[in-house]
């Protein structure tokens, strides 16, 4: 599929959200930014969804299937290296903080059901959520291709109704990092891809109001019961409708600042970026701000020696399977 205008734009403010969160946790920017770090985890949820849904669609239109193989493979590529380079050093560096359930947690991405994990690993819970997503929707949509649209507003309706049941139940964090809580989060992304084709021009004063949804509502605080209803059927919905609004705004209208170069590359870094900024933004202990850079370098040790390589040899893999499959037709 070709690159889509403005999303690695888009995955440049997430990672930059995220980043910025995990300084206010400890103390080096302003407390209440600390909440973005949610905020843009959640746009990477949209845009993830959207992302598989159209390839998958277009899969489906060109084959009238979709090849499970073959998308779990892609994946493989795309995913698990830098991942899994990652996931040694910190085992390794952080020996002494592992359990041997957190080390199968990193391995089996399972971490986003280990509340014991390590700092250094804690962000791995959304790598985890993605994983499921990948394991899940693609069966799901190969198996129900027609039932595709009840199946995701489906989800978007039952998945605050889990959380309003962990959160009755004292689970901790109401269960926010396990996958049926976030589902409807990649379900809304999923949901406007198979609505792209209908869906009218979007507004700049609609998006600026999005944008405003996306500012204001993290800041809301629930610290009470009906707050906390309000904000799981209202306010979070409210709040992955607005990410995807603002998703497919700068898709219809790309705007420039997105599409700088410097803008895109940090978008295509931010990946390894994401992975490599929690020792260096996050943890237990206040870190001198100018460890964002450490993390960068990281990043770019991971973007440019681990995930460019591996995708040049996805690259060739596909050219021979395109080759054969010509072969075999002539």
């Amino acid at each position: 599929m070709k690159r889509i205008p403005s999303l690695d734009g888009l995955r440049a403010i997430s990672v930059l959200l995220v980043i910025v969160g995990h300084l206010a946790d400890i103390g080096n920017a302003p407390k209440l930014l600390h909440v973005y770090s949610n905020t843009g985890v959640r746009m990477f949820f949209v845009i993830s969804g959207y992302l598989i849904t159209t390839l998958l669609l277009n899969e489906h239109a060109r084959t009238s299937t979709i090849h499970l193989r073959e998308f779990y493979i892609r994946r493989a590529y795309r995913i698990l290296p830098a991942a899994a380079v990652f996931s040694l050093v910190a085992i390794v560096g952080w020996w002494h903080e592992f359990r041997w359930i957190d080390i199968g947690a990193v391995v089996f991405y399972l971490v986003n059901y280990d509340e014991g994990r390590p700092w250094v690993v804690i962000h791995l819970w959304s790598l985890a959520v993605e994983e499921q997503f990948y394991l899940l929707w693609p069966s799901v949509m190969r198996a129900f291709f027609r039932h595709k649209v009840r199946i995701l507003i489906g989800v978007i309706v039952v998945s605050p109704f889990y959380s309003a049941i962990c959160y009755h139940f004292k689970v901790p964090r109401a269960g926010y990092f396990t996958f049926p809580a976030v589902a409807g989060n990649l379900a809304i992304g999923c949901l406007l891809a198979v609505f792209a084709d209908k869906i009218p021009t979007i507004r700049g004063w609609m998006a600026l109001l999005m944008v405003t949804a996306a500012v204001l509502i993290p800041q809301f605080s629930p610290d009470s019961r009906t707050k906390t209803l309000l904000q799981l059927f209202v306010l979070w919905p409210l709040l992955n409708g607005s990410l995807a609004g603002i998703l497919w705004h700068v898709v219809q209208r790309p705007y420039r600042i997105l599409n700088l170069a410097p803008v895109v590359w940090l978008g295509k870094v931010s990946y390894s970026l994401y992975l490599w900024q929690e020792p260096f933004c996050g943890g237990p202990t206040v870190k001198p701000r100018y460890y964002v850079l450490f993390a960068l370098g990281c990043a770019c040790l991971s973007y440019y020696l681990v995930e460019q390589p591996v995708l040049r040899l996805r690259e060739k893999r596909a050219a021979r399977l395109m080759t054969g499959a010509v072969l075999r037709t002539s």
